[in-house]
């Protein structure tokens, strides 16, 4: 039987994530909650939900060993999903906590959401960036199978991704005057800004598509 390893660092709600794939996965595949790296690294597919401060998840990534396991995953092209800090480590850096170290997978820094939206001109503007918002998708990708371009998701977020090359945009969501990048994907790897456990039948459906990829 295949696996898919859920990355376990101690600050995530890891259990809609196991409940949403086991609900995709079927007789197929068997969803492993695990923080440890051999088992990480021997699952067929990994996924890296995150949600809470980067310089806490960096600093438990490094502690229990798994922040060298996702590098040798990243590395060794294994299929990789990251939900919403799981995207955001993957960038050179933040500007979360006075400045935290990412994985630098991607190059580019996490922004405050506080330093780009006009807050003053839009009372309905809040951060966290939280609810239901539509993604435009930006180029082709074998998760967007099924998914229509302008799909719902369901996001909570202070801070998002600013990679400096566009050809890793593959989603981008529109809140208030900016338009963000909520999707990246490069080689093994594709991550969003949103939790598509949280997501409904959308959501659902791109989990699905990430253990077909």
């Amino acid at each position: 039987m295949k696996t898919v390893a859920v990355i376990d660092y101690g600050m995530s709600n890891l259990r809609s994530v196991s409940k949403a794939l086991e609900h995709v996965a079927g007789n197929e595949w068997q969803v492993i909650v695990s923080n440890k790296a051999e088992v990480i690294l021997g699952a067929d597919k990994i996924v890296f939900p995150g949600q809470g401060a980067i310089g806490n998840c960096m600093s438990l990534l490094e502690q229990t060993g798994i922040s060298d396991a996702i590098k040798q995953a990243l590395d060794n092209e294994k299929p990789f999903l990251g939900i919403c800090l799981g995207l955001q480590t993957l960038l050179t850096g933040s500007e979360e906590n006075g400045g935290i170290t990412g994985f630098n997978w991607i190059a580019g820094t996490v922004r405050n959401f506080a330093k780009s939206l006009d807050l003053n001109n839009n009372e309905h503007l809040k951060i966290p960036h939280m609810g239901w918002n539509q993604v435009q998708q930006t180029q082709n990708h074998p998760l967007w199978t099924n998914i229509p371009s302008e799909s719902r998701f369901y996001f909570v977020h202070s801070y998002y991704v600013e990679p400096i090359n566009n050809s890793v945009i593959t989603g981008t969501t529109s809140y208030g005057n900016l338009d963000f990048v909520s999707v990246i994907a490069q080689d093994n790897v594709f991550a969003v800004q949103f939790h598509p456990e949280k997501s409904q039948h959308m959501g659902l459906t791109l989990l699905n598509n990430f253990l077909d990829w």
